[in-house]
């Protein structure tokens, strides 16, 4: 492998851990009506479990309200008890046709905890990075370089990780902020 590819390959690994990092801080709610905090709720339906987003279309019909519209009214009682079971704090509304969550106001002890959350996401995503640090330091000695070039290679491999680390951080302070902001 040589040493563009290394560099290429690495690059789009941080971009790829990033991109998961948004994906996951999109699924921390901050007071605000969000559909992406249902993303990763399953619901079972007919004997197997699926996700939400196969089951219903999730709309936003107020700042604080979600509407949760089945195409199949059987799974009501499926969807309802999942977000019940889901530890997200929200209490559905079933009409028979719909559900309908409203948001309630953050404690600022919820404001806490799920600074805390985020925080937990920032460090997994530093820990892939490094992960992916390693990766490539081990391809740069496959690859046995001429001693300065696998120097300048692991210079430049850090300096793409001290890069990565610096968003993360900075996501996570964007984030506490929004959370922490009444």
């Amino acid at each position: 492998m040589d040493t563009e590819m290394i560099t290429l390959e690495t690059a789009d690994k941080i971009e790829k851990a990033l991109e998961n990092l948004d994906k996951k801080f999109a699924t921390v709610r901050a007071g605000r009506a969000n559909p992406s905090s249902l993303d990763g709720l399953m619901v079972e339906y007919y004997g197997s479990m699926t996700p939400l987003k196969q089951l219903a279309t999730i709309s936003v019909p107020e700042a604080r309200q979600l509407l949760i519209k089945p195409f199949d009214k059987s799974c009501l009682s499926g969807i309802e008890k999942a977000i019940l079971a889901s530890n997200l704090g929200y209490t559905p509304g079933n009409d028979g046709e719909t559900i309908r969550i409203v948001i309630p106001e953050l404690t600022e002890d919820r404001r806490r905890e799920l600074v805390k959350q985020v925080k937990a996401l920032g460090e997994e995503a530093k820990v892939s990075v490094r992960n992916i640090r390693h990766e490539a330091l081990e391809d740069v000695e496959k690859a046995e370089l001429p001693e300065d070039q696998e120097k300048s290679m692991e210079k430049e491999i850090q300096d793409m990780v001290n890069e990565a680390n610096k968003k993360i951080e900075a996501k996570f302070k964007e984030k506490e902020q929004e959370l922490l902001t009444v």
